[in-house]
């Protein structure tokens, strides 16, 4: 995980998902004039939809609009029926509008609630472009963020005063979170949904989507060859193979046998589909089978240590309080069964 990749992949103590007085966590997105359908779509299906297989509700979800009707980007379609901007003062976690026309300023009232969330201490997420309206409102001043590779050149000059990590997936500055791009949306949703209630959850989401369950957040935005040259290059294989053997002492050259290469060959193949090194994606498999066990009850942490291949539970309990700065024991009371 790169220092500018997301922090926390799990919920630290400052971070689990709050209730609202009324209910579950409340997920508000504002959705003004020329906001992209994608991402809007990714936050009701991470956040929106209910989850009868989970037997609980994650999150109370709910849209609202500066206007009563809506034209969506490029005229696509227009939104009516959701409730006004007065809904984003009621937000636990509030998702911000995100749009293609970067140049033009989002609406005062849309900057006005993003300044009173941030104010009252509501997580706030840009998705996109949607770093745009965060840094507009002046509430990244200072801190690290994210945006679509494409406009790193002009957010920069623009808000010079914003720590951009602008090849990165997503970006978790504790309350203020930040997606790169379109897909990556759906990265950074599950992260939250993992940083709010954990691994077991997020994975359960992730299938019902279709999605890969993690990519860390430090992963590149794209690769320099999105397509192989040649079929077998690819890393699935490889891949699957490594999950189903988490539990041995599985080295990085026990990887390049199974994909028979070098490796020299396995890292760059790594690094240009992945955007991480073999070490550090094998360490981080370990480390969310390790936390699906103590989800799943297992207290022996000696025992979760070596089913997960992490070894000791001293090493362990290094590896999750540097990632979610909290012990095993913390995190079985925040996510084990006795939690739910």
């Amino acid at each position: 995980m790169t220092k500018e990749s997301s922090h926390a992949p799990y919920a630290s103590p400052s971070q689990e998902a709050s209730c609202s007085a009324d209910g579950p966590h409340r997920v508000v997105v504002i959705v003004d004039e020329n906001s992209n359908p994608f991402e809007l779509s990714c936050a009701i299906e991470i956040f929106g939809l209910r989850r009868p297989e989970l037997g609980r509700e994650l999150y109370d979800f709910r849209l609202c609009s500066p206007e009563p009707h809506t034209p969506m980007r490029d005229g696509f379609f227009t939104l009516t029926g959701v409730a006004d901007l007065e809904a984003a003062d009621t937000a636990d976690t509030l998702i911000v509008p995100n749009r293609p026309d970067i140049e033009v300023p989002r609406r005062p009232a849309v900057l006005d609630a993003v300044r009173r969330a941030y104010a009252r201490g509501a997580r706030l997420i840009g998705f996109c472009s949607g770093a745009f309206t965060l840094a507009e409102a002046g509430v990244l001043d200072g801190r690290r963020a994210t945006a679509h590779w494409q406009w790193a050149d002009d957010f920069r000059a623009r808000f010079p005063s914003v720590h951009l990590a602008p090849d990165v997936l997503f970006v978790d500055d504790g309350s203020i979170l930040t997606a790169a791009g379109s897909a990556a949306a759906l990265d950074l949703g599950l992260h939250v949904v993992r940083r709010d209630y954990g691994a077991e959850i997020a994975n359960s989401v992730s299938r019902r989507l279709v999605f890969a369950a993690h990519r860390d957040g430090g992963q590149r935005q794209f690769v320099e060859r999105p397509m192989p040259d040649l079929p077998d290059e690819s890393l699935a294989p490889v891949l699957a193979w490594a999950q189903e053997r988490l539990q041995v002492p599985l080295t990085v050259a026990d990887l390049a046998s199974h994909a028979a290469v070098s490796p020299a060959t396995l890292h760059r193949r790594f690094q240009a589909q992945l955007g991480t090194t073999p070490l550090a994606w094998l360490t981080a498999e370990r480390l969310a089978l390790a936390c699906r066990l103590i989800e799943r009850g297992e207290a022996r942490f000696e025992l979760v240590a070596r089913r997960s291949g992490l070894g000791t539970a001293a090493n362990l309990r290094a590896l999750l309080r540097r990632e979610t700065g909290i012990t095993p024991s913390a995190y079985k009371r925040r996510f084990g069964p006795e939690a739910n």
